[in-house]
């Protein structure tokens, strides 16, 4: 065997050694964290078993099969230890530190000792009868779990007939121990899922062996033999371990057969990236105490299934990014709701299989934005429709097969779909909390998802409640005490998106029977109407009127979802149904309060005055590229933003306090210009942009060929110094000699 890699961890806030379990549970539970090439795995079982004793002669006492495989030659104990190197024969010895050999009531006492620490590295994983597959195994069809008893019953013969290399790598003092030899293990089987593409291999069954008393992991991986029998692949069995001396802790990665190690770069990295990248990520891992508070992702779905439908949708869509018509980002949309979509896709597909039902689900998607997510599962067979505020230039590319209204939603009798099978909201902002109340009040079948992202109570924001908690965490909590209240076993999870707010609520299932609507629905109408503060009316039923003075909503964060009181917005009148008053829906004109907007001399002016600040010069030195000044090109000082702001008249700085972000906004929109980090500002040098890479997103490199050179370089038309750039190097025109027409937008083609 060799070690691989040992650092020692600094452990001020004596995490360890429940640290150390809590990061091995991270790697045998979300391995794809550490390893971008992997898609997830599946948690199979679990038992408690102890390591046999060793035979030391005579015949086995019962006849069964042969061990399936013994150490090969030149694996196990050698001469040498130390890092990337062998170990002495008889094993790597007591780990630094360790007890030496005890007797049974000392024995005992240490493994009295080690039963809270074994409790906690069972707990992060899935719980189950012996032996038997857990939740996490179920319901994957296409690869049925094998049995964990045979397969550790017949590893275990193999150990007992006197396979001591291998039980020594297990004890880590050999096998004559045999009172260390016999306390309990946690034994988990495993199938390592790879990330489905043209290069990826088969998924892969381990089995992870825990010693909580002896501070380690064990890894076994298995393989099918000539017979499709499954054996333990001895060329490819890796340790984790904790050890400590001279009170401090250090983390091992050995092998136990280096020199058979095969690696598929995948499923099976490199030895150097298990005892490098792996290792350090494990010992930063294991001293981090903040806990995340939320689940892992993909929790409730067939990690597999997801991994073959999300690949086939990112191929099937890949070129809508190529076409995108909008001002967003179309790599990260794109790519989000095609995630999105597989979520949904495999969710309904085990949705069906539970109530043995072929029809596919109807939808409809609450604040559908661009209407992407309601595109992609339409075209998979899903009967739906979207519908928002306000149109998208994207909803014309779609085709006659996407049904998609441009509409305002007010939660009141009329915003019912009795004949839906699930609600939408994907970032559906002032809907969220309503989207619970809709499907609940909409049939006792319907059900819904949500992807919260910006904070909204039932009127206006949502106002944290419980400091301890996260702004987030504490949203998602109300959102779920919704779905609690209207009736709905809320699930929670974690989807693989590129967004920050990731987190899905679910609600499938009913905790009343049908006959229990009534009276469900009042408890629904109490509960909204201590949220808002006022009263409030069962549907069907006109609305009391609003207290006077009560608020009629406040405005939304600053962004795409913001409720706004402008002039000439009025309330639907009580006739209409409305359970609650005061709920306004976004508006139809989307306002830009970026700075953007603003006059774009005001803003010319804004930008040469504050570079003559950080310059130092006065107004007069900075005019034109005529006068250039003979000496070193200046950057000039820094500032902080309260110190430009004190230099700005007051007039100036009303007319940016009304836009989002204020002084901020308007010099990082002027990025040629200024750099702002940590709330201080600096001319930018472009000598020390970073080059550009040679491969790049497509879409990086055609926004970057068509602005090139169509726009004046504002340090050759007003820094004294001039550019500090060559002009075959600088990206903006050096005079307009230089200047380009701007590319106009490629025509809208249908998809």
């Amino acid at each position: 065997m060799a070690e691989l890699g040992r650092v020692a961890v600094r452990d001020p806030h004596s995490l360890l050694p429940g640290g150390f379990w809590a990061a091995v549970a991270v790697w045998v539970e979300r391995p794809q964290v550490a390893n971008k090439r992997l898609c997830g795995v599946r948690l199979e079982a679990r038992r408690s078993a102890c390591l046999p004793r060793v035979e030391h002669s005579g015949p086995r006492p019962s006849s069964g099969p042969e061990p399936e495989e013994r150490a090969p030659a030149g694996c196990g104990p050698k001469e040498g230890p130390g890092h990337g190197q062998c170990f002495p024969e008889g094993g790597p010895g007591p780990r630094p530190g360790a007890v030496p050999e005890q007797g049974p009531q000392e024995n005992q006492g240490r493994r009295q000792q080690g039963e809270d620490q074994r409790e906690a590295a069972k707990a992060p994983l899935l719980s189950g009868a012996r032996g038997q597959p857990g939740k996490a195994g179920a319901g994957e069809g296409d690869f049925p779990a094998p049995d964990l008893d045979s397969l550790w019953d017949d590893f275990s013969r193999s150990l007992a007939s006197g396979n001591r290399e291998m039980l020594a790598f297990f004890t880590r003092s050999g096998a004559e121990s045999q009172l260390e030899a016999q306390h309990e293990l946690d034994v988990i089987l495993r199938t390592v899922i790879p990330k489905m593409n043209a290069h990826s291999c088969a998924p892969k069954r381990e089995i992870v062996v825990q010693d909580v008393l002896n501070g380690t992991v064990i890894f076994l991986p298995l393989e099918e033999d000539s017979e499709g029998n499954l054996k333990v692949k001895t060329s490819n069995v890796y340790q984790i371990q904790l050890s400590q001396s001279e009170g401090e802790w250090f983390i091992s990665v050995l092998i136990f057969c280096p020199e058979r190690w095969h690696s598929d770069g995948i499923v099976y990295p490199k030895p150097t990236w298990l005892g490098e990248e792996l290792l350090a990520r494990l010992a930063r891992w294991c001293v981090e105490s903040r806990q995340s508070g939320f689940k892992s992702t993909l929790s409730l779905i067939s990690i597999m299934k997801y991994s073959r439908v999300h690949q086939a949708l990112k191929e099937k869509y890949k070129d809508m990014t190529k076409v995108w018509p909008e001002v967003t980002d179309p790599e990260k949309f794109v790519h989000e709701d095609v995630a999105l979509a597989a979520y949904l896709l495999i969710l309904w597909e085990e949705e069906r299989a539970e109530r043995g039902e072929t029809a596919r689900q109807c939808f409809v998607d609450l604040g559908c934005g661009n209407g992407l997510l309601v595109h992609i599962l339409s075209r998979e067979g899903h009967p739906g429709r979207g519908i928002d505020v306000r149109r998208r230039k994207v909803w014309d590319m779609y085709g006659p097969e996407t049904h998609l209204e441009e509409s305002a939603i007010t939660p009141n009798d009329k915003t019912l779909f009795p004949d839906v099978d699930w609600l939408i909201g994907n970032h559906s902002d002032e809907l969220t909390p309503w989207i619970p109340v809709i499907a609940a009040r909409s049939s006792y079948n319907c059900r819904f998802f949500v992807l919260p992202c910006c904070f909204f109570d039932f009127v206006g924001k949502y106002q944290r409640r419980q400091s301890k908690k996260t702004q987030y965490r504490g949203y998602l909590d109300f959102i779920t005490e919704v779905g609690t209240t209207c009736g709905f076993h809320v699930e929670e999870d974690c989807l693989r998106i590129p967004s920050t707010k990731r987190v899905c609520l679910i609600g499938k299932s009913r905790t009343y029977p049908p006959a229990g609507e009534d009276s469900v629905d009042e408890r629904r109408t109490r509960y909204i109407n201590s949220r808002r503060g006022g009263p409030v009316s069962p549907p069907g039923q006109v609305p009391a009127p609003r207290p006077p003075g009560a608020a009629g909503g406040a405005d939304g964060p600053e962004g795409h979802g913001a409720l706004d009181a402008g002039a000439g917005h009025t309330l639907e009148s009580p006739a209409e149904g409305l359970w609650l008053s005061g709920f306004r829906p976004r508006e139809k004109a989307k306002r830009v309060r970026n700075c953007a907007a603003l006059p774009r001399d005001f803003i010319g002016r804004v930008v040469l005055q504050v570079a003559n600040l950080l310059l130092g010069r006065k107004q007069s030195n900075v005019t034109s590229f005529q006068s250039r000044s003979a000496t070193a090109w200046s950057q000039g000082g820094s500032l902080s933003l309260a110190e430009v702001a004190g230099e700005l008249d007051r007039e100036t700085l009303q007319k940016l306090k009304r836009e989002c972000g204020g002084l901020q906004t308007l010099l990082r929109n002027s990025s040629q210009v200024f750099q702002v980090v940590n709330g201080r500002v600096r001319i930018r040098d472009w000598r020390e942009e970073r080059p550009r890479k040679e491969k790049e997103p497509e879409a990086k490199r055609r926004q970057f060929s068509e602005t090139f050179k169509t726009r004046i370089c504002w340090f050759f038309a007003h820094h004294p110094d001039g550019c500090v750039l060559p002009s075959d190097r600088c990206p903006f025109a050096h005079g307009p000699g230089e200047l380009r027409p701007a590319t106009t937008k490629k025509s809208e083609q249908p998809l």
